[in-house]
């Protein structure tokens, strides 16, 4: 027998770490190669990791509700042919600084910095430094309990829920240190809202899908500087096209044309135009994307979903509604798969689906924009030679990232966009 190692797979582009929510096999079991052996959340999607290898589980490293960086050992697996021996070998005999797991963190005093060997070069993901950069935590001061003691996003909440934050001691006199330290005991810094629960109240657990929202919404807010932007359009030619196709076209499709497919047909064209429009911020540069993926926000009752429309500029209005209607279907059966979630370049919300007339998104990190379509209202508008008539209007709403985008060339892509909606007509316009 040979004893091999799952580790946390790459779920998706950007994702660094998951979180075990539930664990499918337990120690003893036989599984086969591609069987699931956990569900797993991330800041994109819920999906399983599957085995590498046939064989029986051997020992489940990680517990449920353990967030691991990807390539961290998840379990162990015992397979047919070679032998153990080399594995046990290759373990520390001793256990280091690094690998000690603390019982609690301890309370009333400032830890020392641990020890870590010679030549060590200490390995953070991007969400444990921006948890210890946001709450102040010094990581040379924090035992991880990841993979060769590493330090995960569980031990950094773990140390905020508990108030009490390991930061580095400022040099000063025993006496000093005595007073900072009763400071910091009847105030600890960055502890968690002391909400009451009255009686008739409800305490809803947070899901792992809710803080994997949560954690992207706050890094996006965090990182992009948000500006705002809006258009008013006219769509009562469009609103008129589609009523008249809607009825013939479910009949002889099986689905239904929305009007979301022709703006997202609309955005994805102007897109191409626009080119700049379709990039993301990358640190030391900007990478303007080629392939326009249209990311579409659908919502669940305690979740929000991301699904992409790959190469939406290449697509008909007829297949952007498809894909709308099949992409929402899986989210709302829980069939969306982990790669149907990857490669956005620009998102587009239908905040107009529960009324909403005027909203701010919030941009999908690391994208540089979001638009949202807002409710189609009939409102009376002055016309050409001053007549009023009662028109189909609807608001776009565009929120950037102003490190990537000003607001020229994103005036000139809604002003496109704007135009290509209110050409759109019986005569010029079809759907296939």
């Amino acid at each position: 027998m040979a004893l091999e190692q799952i580790k946390m797979p790459q779920l998706g582009e950007s994702v660094t770490e998951g979180t075990i929510e539930k664990w499918l096999v337990k120690p003893g079991d036989h599984v086969n190669k591609y069987d699931a052996l956990a569900e797993v959340n991330t800041d994109k999607v819920t999906a399983e990791v599957p085995s590498s290898f046939t064989g029986v589980i051997k020992e489940l490293i990680a517990n449920e509700g353990d967030t691991l960086a990807v390539g961290e050992i998840v379990c162990t697996i015992e397979t047919e042919g070679g032998s153990t021996e080399e594995v046990k070998e290759a373990a520390p005999e001793q256990p280091t600084a690094e690998t000690v797991k603390p019982t609690e963190v301890q309370k009333h005093t400032t830890p020392a910095p641990i020890e870590r060997e010679k030549g060590a070069k200490a390995r953070y993901s991007p969400a444990v430094l921006k948890l210890s950069q946001e709450h102040g935590i010094d990581l040379s001061l924090v035992n991880g309990t990841g993979n060769e003691g590493r330090i995960t996003r569980k031990d950094l909440l773990k140390i905020i829920e508990s108030g009490e934050i390991p930061a580095a001691a400022p040099k000063t006199t025993e006496e000093e240190q005595v007073h900072a330290t009763q400071q910091t005991t009847s105030a600890p810094k960055s502890a968690p809202a002391n909400i009451p629960v009255a009686v008739g109240d409800i305490e809803i657990p947070v899901t792992g899908v809710r803080k994997a929202i949560a954690a992207n919404m706050l890094r996006s807010k965090h990182e992009a500087p948000h500006a705002w932007t809006m258009i008013e359009v006219d769509v009562t030619n469009l609103v008129n096209y589609r009523d008249s196709i809607k009825n013939e076209f479910k009949q002889k499709e099986g689905f239904n044309v929305t009007y979301f497919a022709f703006f997202v047909k609309a955005v994805a064209q102007a897109l191409k135009e626009f080119p700049m429009m379709n990039s993301m911020w990358a640190g030391d540069k900007i990478v303007q994307k080629k392939d326009i993926n249209i990311s579409i926000a659908v919502a669940t009752e305690d979740a929000l979903f991301v699904p992409v429309i790959k190469y939406a500029d290449e697509k008909t209005i007829k297949g952007i509604a498809r894909e709308v209607n099949d992409l929402a279907a899986k989210v709302r059966s829980g069939k969306l798969k982990s790669d149907e979630m990857q490669g956005g370049t620009f998102t587009v919300n239908n905040t107009g689906s529960f009324g909403s007339v005027q909203s701010m998104g919030i941009i999908n990190y690391p994208q540089a924009a979001i638009l949202q379509v807002e409710s189609i209202v009939k409102r009376p508008v002055i016309m050409d030679g001053g007549m009023i008539a009662a028109r189909d209007m609807v608001n776009l709403c565009l929120s950037l990232d102003h490190r990537v985008l000003d607001g020229l060339v994103c005036g000139r892509f809604l002003a496109r966009v704007k135009e290509i909606l209110e050409n759109i007509s019986k005569e010029n316009t079809s759907v296939y």
